[in-house]
């Protein structure tokens, strides 16, 4: 499909190997877009792999001067498209299949001929993959010879459809036009026991994001740990989509399973939705920078009011908890607008270390790096004792007979895991004194913990099928049939291959030995039926 557009279908590339056209393409992108802004349109889709002559025809107006802005946006799919999509891309661990990112290379020039004397495009890569340094760094590359009327946007589209697909725990060279871009990935991106690397290429300047919040860090990720609605009122679309990000991220590695608006704007399709006063707002976090929506999120319960973020050798200056209240005003002082009362109390010695270090000029790599662990191993220390906890509910392996459906994986009862953290609580690896429990009850109640454990079980029960087929495989199935009717037999012959589907659609980690092994007794028991039976089973 042509990436420009996703409505060709043109061949690339690897159209010359097994692999089926724009497959390595897709493998990292969606598509890439270039967006004009017009007075009385609004935003108007430029660029599709049909009007490329046209488009070309238009580029001259992005002069070699003016103001240039690098964001990220994020979108949340349908339920219907994500159903579509589940399951279908297990060659790409690290992709999102609840949104679509945009990532987004502004530039404004001024120009006498247009209406308000500003001519603005956006050169924008849409991708399911949440990787912002990458991306950026594409987009540095790529989009400034766009503007200068190099036709580049084809040529680029082949060279990353010969990328090879983004594998957890590898390490990739990617060419593009000439440079190199080095990435690294996460050993793994939904395990949330499994051993973190901290992947260069999702990483925006996560300690710049914070540094005038960090009196309020732990606040901010209970609140993004409890799914709570929040408004990010920036300067800038930049800083404001970079904050998002950084806020959804600072949960990691659980997975943030609401809706997140890097950068919201009044032409979105649910502007009326959220700005509504009539229903309590939705478990969402948005990044604005239009002063109208001052008075319009007053209804809300946590707003964040950014001033300019600098990066300083000065201590910076530290926003202060202020009264929803106070935010009547278009000229509401930054600050956190909050009445939320924290259940942990508030780590100090972290507060310290992170001045300091900006006292003795510690590089924001570092102080990132700081950060980031520390939140790491708090989000850690929270789901350890749900992670144990859900591993009694499984069933025991010596349970599971080749005979009989696996038992059921037990339900997750609250009240019995509350009982749980006397003795095996967050406070085994966790210094935090604070209402742990209150922080518990809280998150059952989130779509945070909805989606986590969604997830899980569909895993548990995954790794239970995969019990269940490893006992069948190890099983005389042929001395079992021997004293079983012709319909019993085909039963049991049906229910295995649509075993075997299982296990390969879903990927059980089954060995391919054991695989084989299973499809060559059916075979055997097959062969041991009466011929008519036998033509009617090969035929199916």
């Amino acid at each position: 499909m042509d990436p420009l557009c996703r409505a060709d279908s043109r061949r690339g590339p690897s159209e010359e190997g097994s692999e089926p056209p724009w497959a390595r393409f897709s493998a990292w992108l969606e598509c890439v877009c270039v967006v004009t802004f017009d007075l009385e349109l609004g935003q108007a889709l430029e660029v599709s792999g049909r009007h490329a002559h046209a488009v070309t025809q238009t580029r001259g107006r992005g002069g070699a001067c003016g103001q240039v802005t690098l964001l990220s946006v994020a979108g949340r799919l349908s339920s219907g498209r994500e159903a579509d999509r589940e399951g279908g891309e297990e060659h790409c661990a690290c992709k999102d299949q609840s949104h679509l990112y945009g990532y987004v290379y502004f530039r404004q020039v001024k120009d006498d001929t247009v209406k308000r004397g500003y001519f603005q495009k956006s050169v924008v890569l849409v991708s399911r993959l949440p990787l912002v340094r990458l991306f950026q760094s594409v987009l540095q590359v790529i989009a400034p010879e766009y503007f200068k009327l190099e036709p580049c946007l084809e040529e680029v589209c082949h060279e990353i459809d010969k990328w090879p697909t983004p594998t957890p725990g590898h390490t990739l060279l990617l060419p593009c036009m000439g440079e190199v871009i080095k990435v690294s990935f996460a050993i793994s991106f939904n395990n949330t026991l499994a051993p973190l690397v901290l992947p260069s290429c999702h990483e925006q300047d996560f300690f710049q994001c914070f540094q005038s919040m960090l009196v309020h860090v732990q606040m901010l990720w209970e609140l993004m740990l409890l799914g709570e609605p929040v408004v990010v009122m920036a300067p800038s679309p930049a800083v404001c989509s970079e904050t998002v990000l950084a806020l959804v991220s600072s949960v990691a590695p659980l997975k943030y399973c609401c809706d997140f608006r890097p950068y919201f704007t009044i032409h979105d399709s649910e502007f009326k939705e959220y700005t509504t006063r009539t229903q309590a707002p939705p478990s969402v976090i948005l990044g604005v920078t239009n002063p109208f929506f001052l008075k319009t999120f007053q209804c809300w319960p946590h707003v964040i009011r950014l001033g300019e973020l600098k990066m300083s050798v000065d201590l910076p200056k530290q926003l202060k908890m202020k009264k929803l209240a106070k935010l009547k005003t278009l000229d509401a002082k930054p600050g956190v607008y909050t009445a939320y009362k924290t259940f942990l109390h508030k780590d100090k010695a972290l507060v310290r270390r992170l001045l300091k270090g900006i006292q003795r000029k510690r590089p924001s790599e570092v102080q990132s790096a700081i950060l980031r662990r520390y939140l790491l191993e708090l989000t850690q220390s929270f789901i350890i004792p749900l992670e144990r906890y859900l591993v009694s509910l499984m069933p025991l392996q010596r349970s599971i007979s080749p005979w009989k459906t696996p038992p059921p994986i037990s339900p997750f009862n609250q009240e019995e895991f509350i009982a749980t953290l006397e003795h095996a609580g967050p406070q085994l690896t966790s210094v935090l004194k604070g209402d742990w429990l209150g922080l518990y009850r809280r998150f059952f109640r989130s779509v945070n913990f909805d989606g986590w454990y969604r997830l899980r079980h569909r895993e548990m029960t995954q790794k239970v099928e995969s019990l269940h087929l490893q006992v069948i495989c190890d099983a005389d199935l042929l001395s079992w049939t021997r004293d079983k009717s012709e319909v019993e037999i085909v039963d049991l012959i049906l229910k295995l291959r649509e075993k075997l589907i299982q296990a390969r659609r879903h990927q059980l980690g089954m060995r391919a030995e054991l695989l084989e092994k299973l499809e060559l007794s059916i075979q055997s028991i097959i062969s041991s039926l009466p011929q008519d039976l036998q033509a009617l089973l090969h035929r199916d």
